[in-house]
């Protein structure tokens, strides 16, 4: 059992959603394995099934300066933001496979959440970040000390369809996070957000090559399967559903 890994470079996002359209089909026909698309996008806000335009600060007129694009997609959760140096992982994963944790014909959505969760935490503690899951609020985040609140360092919201996985995670790495001042993340107002960059004591700090190489091998050890990268899209399609 694999996990195909396709790393596509910085893709606009509408480009990227066209990707992933075409890997979802291909999953969905069996005509490939579960895969794992890496990527980095350039600054858009994202909007899920449960946000509100009210948790976009920034007017209009300020986005369009600032060519930050918005885009109303069907994943999980609020609105989130993209952008040079954060590490966006869309794995195409069918829940009715071999999965750790699958107690029936498919594995559960939130189950499936949770893997991803630990990858990611998995993740930073090869940058020396040690992170932790919060209840009730999806994601990976720091750990809290004294007055300091647990910070998000990596978001995540999927869609389900056929049982095929689709969307996924975004991992800070060097983002500038002032691009998050335009949005209340997540919808979330009590906490902030944080980078690998800002919380690894790493020297010189993590790069997002060394973050996706971290992430690549942390989702085989999590969902005990070999990754099997690819060059390109067309030799993804061009492989077998093992």
């Amino acid at each position: 059992m694999h996990i195909h890994l396709l790393q596509l470079g910085r893709v606009s996002y509408a480009e990227g959603l066209r990707i992933q359209a075409e890997v979802v089909a291909a999953r969905k026909a069996n005509l490939i394995g579960d895969t794992l698309l890496l990527l980095e996008h350039p600054p858009v806000l994202t909007l899920g099934r449960n946000a509100t335009r009210a948790n976009i600060l920034a007017t209009d007129e300020l986005l369009t300066q600032k060519q930050i694009e918005i885009h109303d997609i069907n994943r999980g959760g609020d609105v989130t933001y993209h952008g040079p140096g954060q590490l966006v992982g869309y794995p195409i994963f069918d829940l009715r496979g071999e999965l750790p944790g699958k107690k029936g014909p498919h594995l559960g959505p939130v189950d499936f959440v949770r893997l991803m969760e630990e990858a990611l935490i998995l993740t930073c503690k090869d940058f020396g970040v040690p992170t932790q899951r919060i209840c009730k609020l999806t994601g990976v985040w720091t750990l809290a000390g004294g007055t300091i609140r647990e910070k998000k360092i990596a978001a995540i919201g999927i869609h389900v369809s056929q049982a095929v996985t689709s969307h996924g995670f975004a991992l800070n790495v060097t983002t500038d996070l002032r691009d998050f001042d335009y949005i209340v993340p997540c919808g979330i107002t009590d906490r902030t957000v944080t980078s690998l960059e800002l919380e690894s004591p790493q020297t010189p700090p993590p790069t997002l090559t060394q973050a996706a190489n971290s992430i690549a091998a942390n989702f085989g050890r999590v969902f005990h399967r070999q990754i099997l990268a690819v060059g390109t899209l067309d030799d993804l399609l061009a492989t077998t559903a093992l």
